[in-house]
């Protein structure tokens, strides 16, 4: 299985590279009050990627307070522990007299 992630991750790599490769040529981005942006294309889009990325987890950020806020209010607080237990007197050996009224009875 861990092959199998591997072969995925390398095939993913190489398609990027591949993908970088083919796209090396230059762009110009206009900006507003005539600026432009002259780069190679691969860059603008590795930029837009890193800026969906960003505004993604931007966008997810309450949600993911919210959760993380009624998951802390659920969860039952901790008990302080209890006072130990008493320990039992620990059982002493039978007396004579007990033996004897034992045999006694024949048991």
């Amino acid at each position: 299985m861990r092959f199998i992630v591997w072969l995925l991750r390398a095939f993913i790599f190489f398609s990027l590279f591949a993908f970088a490769l083919n796209n090396q040529h230059l762009v110009s981005l206009n900006w507003f009050f005539g600026h432009a942006w002259e780069t190679r294309m691969v860059f603008v889009v590795l930029a837009a990627f890193g800026a969906g990325l960003v505004l993604g987890v931007l966008a997810m950020a309450p949600s993911w307070w919210r959760q993380r806020r009624l998951a802390q209010r659920s969860v039952p607080p901790v008990a302080p522990p209890a006072e130990p237990a008493q320990v039992p007197a620990v059982p002493t050996a039978p007396s004579v007299n007990d033996l004897t009224d034992a045999r006694a009875h024949g048991i």
